[in-house]
């Protein structure tokens, strides 16, 4: 299945693009494998394609990543590990994150692989902490659709990463696609969001489209039903964009 679809960019950006550029990069497959990660976060390898996602993300060692609606840390001990020793790794939640995803990050953060995390209990309008700057990429993984039913301001959210990264840093969306022409307000009963709304509220704050994924696709979805009850594969759309 084919991986992503790029727009034309300027070169020095494009030669940046993984899994559209073609350059060498970490072996996700081992990072994937690694035999220290546990049996749950194996079993969310399947529908979350971590191999894949982080190809497509462009994750290299020694890179500064922001991990907005980190939950239990799943892709955030991802991310660490893709980013080694010499990178950083900022896991953000909301100020009250719920408590069961809490638990599970604090205990993440006792294991040597989240050596290099910083934890950040931010709210979703201000994520970014002010001493933490200069990322090369962002990343948001199946959070964003809740940021509307939260009441967030989502121009003011998009506005503070287009700051906090760096010029030609990358910001990366994952997320449940909504049924065209429902806009943002699937958020709370489907958990669910429009996929071209979406894009522009991100490219409103600077941001320019550079590439989608479709290795999360599912077509068979008919995208309305709530994503938790579905008995087939959700159809998820996964987004890159680029601070110019």
């Amino acid at each position: 299945m084919k991986l992503c679809r790029c727009v034309a960019v300027p070169a020095l950006i494009a030669a940046f693009i993984a899994g559209c550029a073609g350059m060498p990069g970490p072996d996700y497959r081992a990072i994937v494998a690694a035999p220290d990660r546990t049996d749950a976060d194996r079993a969310n390898d399947a529908r979350r394609r971590p191999e894949q996602l982080l190809a497509f993300a462009g994750v290299r060692p020694g890179m500064k990543v922001l991990d907005l609606g980190a939950g239990g840390g799943y892709s955030t001990e991802l991310l660490a590990r893709a980013v080694g020793s010499q990178g950083a790794v900022y896991g953000q939640d909301t100020k009250t994150p719920l408590a069961q995803a809490r638990a599970r990050f604090d205990e993440r953060m006792k294991t040597p692989a989240m050596k290099n995390t910083v934890r950040v209990l931010r709210d979703y309008d201000d994520p970014v902490p002010p001493e933490a700057r200069e990322f090369d990429l962002v990343t948001f993984f199946f959070t964003y659709h809740d940021t509307p039913a939260m009441g967030v301001d989502r121009a003011k959210m998009n506005r503070r990463i287009f700051e906090s990264l760096k010029s030609g840093g990358f910001y990366v969306i994952a997320d449940h696609a909504a049924k065209a022409g429902t806009g943002v307000s699937a958020s709370k009963t489907l958990h669910r969001i429009e996929e071209a709304v979406l894009r522009r509220e991100v490219e409103a704050a600077g941001f320019r489209f550079v590439a989608e994924a479709d290795f999360l696709r599912n077509p068979a979805d008919p995208r309305e039903e709530r994503v938790f009850a579905l008995k087939i594969p959700v159809d998820n759309f996964v987004l890159k964009f680029v601070k110019p």
